[in-house]
């Protein structure tokens, strides 16, 4: 696909990946927000344990937590505009949910460290998400030459 001046537009897989996962953050960050869609929306906190706010019946809430969600979703959104950029958003925010997931199985829920909330589901969902985007991101990048794409540029990988 070319534009009016004859350049090639199409996107990255790796970008498109990136920005389909960035705006799925924002909807889930906006949907937190939402009565009906989040239970006992009336029992949301700012942050901290204390929030009985379900997203969907099932994931813990907070002011906080919805807030983090639409600004993953943003930094997703702005990422996806360079492939190394969509890249790092893929990979490293995958890793930051591994270890979400890691911190979620230490702390208590009911522990004041538990600040954003996390549940159960929570935990679960953050290891599914931490495979999922690093495996986006290391797929998504590599053409079929076995290479990662990388700003205009490939590199071999071994």
């Amino acid at each position: 696909m070319t534009d009016n001046a004859g350049r090639d537009v199409r996107r990255h897989p790796g970008q498109t990946a990136a920005a389909t996962v960035g705006a799925v953050f924002l909807l889930v960050g906006i949907l937190g927000f939402i009565p009906g869609i989040t239970t006992d929306y009336d029992q949301m906190t700012f942050a901290g344990h204390e929030s009985e706010a379900l997203l969907l019946g099932v994931f813990q809430v907070s002011v906080l937590h919805n807030l983090v969600h639409l600004a993953f979703g943003v930094a997703g959104l702005a990422m996806a505009r360079t492939v190394r950029g969509a890249r790092a958003y893929l990979i490293g925010g995958g890793a930051v949910y591994a270890l979400l997931w890691i911190y979620g199985l230490i702390v208590g829920h009911d522990s004041p460290a538990n600040f954003v909330p996390m549940n159960n589901a929570d935990n679960w969902l953050h290891l599914i998400l931490a495979i999922g985007m690093i495996a986006l991101g290391l797929l998504t990048t590599r053409d079929r030459t076995g290479t990662h794409t990388t700003a205009g540029r490939t590199r071999a990988t071994g």
